[in-house]
């Protein structure tokens, strides 16, 4: 509440993030959705996934355009299955 962050504006950025990095926690996933117009803004939200179900953690806006860290990493052999057109 105190962020003005509803409950469908979270699920939308878990569903469809524009960015995805590791989570500060361990075993957490970040992802993140730019908002706003004249201001940049950006809402992250940080889970954890619970077998099927994803746990919300937490969820914050960032003023401006954060910084890109760590992205997740992804197996060497899934990497070479995927086609050059996907990298």
């Amino acid at each position: 509440m105190y962020y003005g962050i509803s409950e469908g504006l979270i699920r939308r950025v878990i569903k469809s993030p524009k960015r995805t990095e590791e989570g500060i926690a361990p075993g957490t996933i970040a992802v993140m959705q730019p908002t706003g117009y004249a201001r940049k803004k950006e809402v992250w939200v940080m889970y954890q996934q619970a077998g099927k179900k994803k746990k919300v953690i937490t969820a914050w806006r960032y003023p401006g355009v954060s910084p890109i860290r760590k992205a997740i990493p992804i197996p060497d052999d899934i990497l070479a299955e995927l086609s050059p057109e996907f990298l």
